[in-house]
This record gives C-alpha cells, structure tokens and sequence, in this order.
C-alpha cells in the first residue's frame, strides 16, 4: 500500500505508529499534538473521544497533507478512565474495570490535503474477569500500565485478564486498523 499524498500522524504514541506499520502505512511525518486533553464537566465519553481526535487533527493540519489523529478513551458506564499516570490511579481502574464489561471507544479523524474532514467513532467491549489482589499487584509491578487509557495494555499481560472482546481488537490497542484504512482509501489517500 502506498499513500497518494503524504501522511502525517498526530500521535506521540509509539503504539499506533505500530499498528500503522503492521498494515504497510509508513507516514511521512509524526507530529504529536500538543493539546489540553482534560475533559469536560459531563462529557461524555463518546463525545470526548471525538473532540480529542479532532482537535488532534485541527493543531497538526497543514496544507498537502492528509492528516491522521485519534483518541482512545476507556469507559465503564459513563465515566471516562484516566491515562494511568500513577500506580495508586492504574489501581484504581483495575479495582472498578475487575469482574465488569467497559467499553473502549476509538475515535479517528482524517483531514485531507484539501481540508475536508473523514471522522469515525469505533467501540469496542471488553470484559475482565475478577482480579485478585495479588494478580492487581503483579500487574502494577510490570510498569505496562504507564500512560494507558484505563490503566491496562491489552497487548501486554492484561491480555491475561480478558474474558470476553467484541469488536476491533487494534482499537483497544488504540487504533481502529479496519476503520483508518478504509477511511484513507475511500478518500482516495490510500491505493
């Protein structure tokens, strides 16, 4: 696959310049934004996954180049999960996420060079099984929570914990391969 124009990733994370590169997409440039990502009093986490990716897309866009930003938000009801900074809030994920169904809601938004704007919202549905302690806290030990949306990788050991997943397995991991890619071809980006 190759790109008809040249592909900007609006992301500092090294997971989904992963992903890109297990579908053969390579981008010419990563350019993480510099944004704030605290959500609002209410919001909802749909809505926040979607304003995130847009405001991604909007602080990188630049003429000629088609422009691809996401979020990746972990809810369980209508709470949105931190981005894990700290052990004692990873914990506190894994606490609520434990023996419960969560959903992980990727949003995606591709700016073409002409500034016309592709969005889409993926759900996910994962289902933990009931943590101990002792399982909690070797799980801390790793370090794999660091920086991830509900204090988990499911890529890493937390694979170990789920139960049940319905729907796109890359957008738990943070980005929606299916879904990028046919939004880059249907744009005519992507051939």
């Amino acid at each position: 696959m190759h790109l008809s124009c040249p592909l900007v990733l609006a992301s500092a994370s090294p997971r989904r310049l992963d992903l890109l590169r297990q579908v053969g997409i390579e981008p010419a440039r990563v350019a993480p934004a510099d944004i704030d990502e605290t959500a609002a009093k209410g919001e909802l986490p749909a809505t926040y996954a979607r304003r995130m990716a847009r405001a991604k897309a909007a602080a990188v866009v630049s003429p000629g180049d088609v422009v691809l930003a996401a979020d990746t938000v972990v809810a369980c009801g209508r709470r949105i999960l931190p981005k894990a900074g700290t052990a004692e809030e990873a914990r506190a994920c894994l606490d609520l996420l434990s023996g419960r169904r969560h959903r992980v809601l990727g949003a995606v938004c591709v700016v073409g060079p002409d500034g016309a704007r592709r969005e889409r919202l993926v759900v996910s549905v994962v289902r933990f099984k009931r943590l101990s302690a002792a399982e909690i806290d070797a799980y801390l030990s790793s370090g794999e929570w660091d920086g991830k949306a509900g204090g988990y990788a499911i890529q890493g050991r937390a694979a170990g914990f789920v139960s049940f997943l319905s729907g796109s397995y890359s957008n738990v991991v943070g980005l929606p391969l299916f879904e990028v890619t046919q939004m880059l071809r249907s744009g005519g980006w992507l051939v």
